[in-house]
């Protein structure tokens, strides 16, 4: 007779079978991934492979999960590497992945499309969050490796285009594990102490496994969220990070980063002398033409100003002073000369010339000429003036 078994006793069984197959240890599946879910507390994925005819239940556990660069997603065609056992508890087989590598494209290829894709939605890229490069900067920080090439290129640039610029050398990895992490601090760091007015970041060429550093999402944030300008200079002209869309300049080569990021001190001489001379023409124009206002202005003043009006008042009054004196002067003439005539004319007439002639003048008690007899009475006080004297007389007759 057959034993009786338990369910559990049936898949720990099952389970043996499966683990002890060398052939289901290390297999390598192709498929298409679908219902996938990404357990985000434990970090677990779980999904399915198919093709055409079958599917295949799988799960990879965080610790192998978290070393996939891209985001798996249903309709994904992979090619995974794993086991198979049974899982007892449910008592179904599934495979249980250690790696994942996108089937047809590269791993890192489709992480830089979908990393791109995401930054991009978000407006990471937009030309509206890109600040413009200092012309004249007095600091430039360097994130950089200081060992390669690329910092002895810009120091080379810089010192030769622009040499009173100064240059912070930020050192960190530009590649390895520790290296995306660095360059992050190193980014924080620059803005927090505001020790720069550009930052350069990059490094020579390399594999895009040598360049992924620069495709970080949290480099990418970084560069977004600094406040000083950002020029990516990541390899050679034909690669292209993320660094380079978020940075608020690509430049091609870390040479080329130096030149964007400062002025040819040459040029600014010539420049300078030109400006100078422009200058120089604009200043004395300016000073020809406020020179011509001025005269003017001084005209108009010199017309209308008080100082003016009272000059030509006192004219005025001169003038009417010295007419007013020719008048006087006339008059007083005309009036001498009539006064004169009359003087002449009265003297003529005067008692005192007919006195002088040895008449007398009659003069009545109250001093009154008298110069008819009906004036005089008998015993009447007279006075004769005469021209050496008067002499007091009564009258004692009237004769008519």
């Amino acid at each position: 007779m057959n034993a009786v078994l338990s369910v559990s006793q049936i898949n720990t069984y099952l389970k043996s079978i499966f683990d002890y197959d060398e052939n289901l240890k290390n297999v390598y599946v192709v498929g298409e991934i679908s219902n996938f879910t990404n357990h985000y507390r434990s970090g677990h994925f779980y999904f399915t492979l198919k093709d055409d005819s079958s599917a295949l239940k799988a799960v990879m556990f965080s610790r192998y999960a978290q070393n996939i660069r891209f985001e798996p997603y249903d309709g994904l065609k992979v090619l995974v590497r794993g086991s198979v056992s049974v899982y007892e508890r449910d008592g179904v087989y599934q495979l249980y992945v250690t790696d994942m590598q996108p089937d047809g494209l590269g791993e890192l290829n489709l992480a830089f499309e979908q990393l791109k894709e995401k930054l991009g939605k978000e407006g990471l890229f937009s030309p509206g969050h890109k600040r413009p490069i200092p012309k004249l900067p007095e600091r430039i920080a360097v994130i950089t490796s200081p060992t390669g090439a690329a910092v002895q290129d810009i120091i080379n640039v810089i010192s030769r285009r622009y040499p009173c610029c100064e240059l912070i050398i930020v050192p960190v990895h530009v590649q390895g594990e520790q290296s995306a992490g660095e360059i992050v601090n190193a980014l924080i760091k620059v803005n927090l102490l505001k020790c720069a007015d550009t930052i350069i970041l990059g490094r020579g060429g390399g594999s895009i496994e040598d360049l992924w550093s620069f495709n970080e999402e949290a480099v990418a944030r970084a560069i977004f969220e600094s406040d000083i300008p950002v020029i990516s200079a990541v390899g050679h002209e034909t690669d292209y990070t993320i660094s380079d869309f978020v940075a608020d300049l690509r430049a091609p080569t870390p040479s080329a980063a130096a030149e964007l990021a400062t002025p040819d001190v040459r040029s600014l001489l010539g420049e300078t002398a030109f400006f100078e001379q422009k200058l120089g023409a604009a200043i004395l124009d300016k000073i020809s033409e406020y020179y011509h206002r001025l005269q003017e202005l001084l005209k108009l003043l010199s017309e209308y100003s008080p100082e003016n009006e009272l000059k030509i008042k006192k004219e005025k009054l001169i003038g009417y002073k010295n007419e007013l004196e020719s008048s006087l002067k006339r008059t007083f003439e005309k009036n001498n000369t009539m006064l004169s005539s009359l003087a002449m004319r009265l003297d003529a007439l005067s008692p005192l010339k007919t006195i002088a002639r040895g008449y007398g003048v009659v003069f009545g008690k109250n001093g009154k000429h008298i110069d008819n007899v009906n004036l005089l009475n008998i015993n009447d006080k007279i006075k004769l003036q005469m021209k050496d004297g008067a002499a007091i007389c009564t009258v004692n007759e009237v004769t008519k």
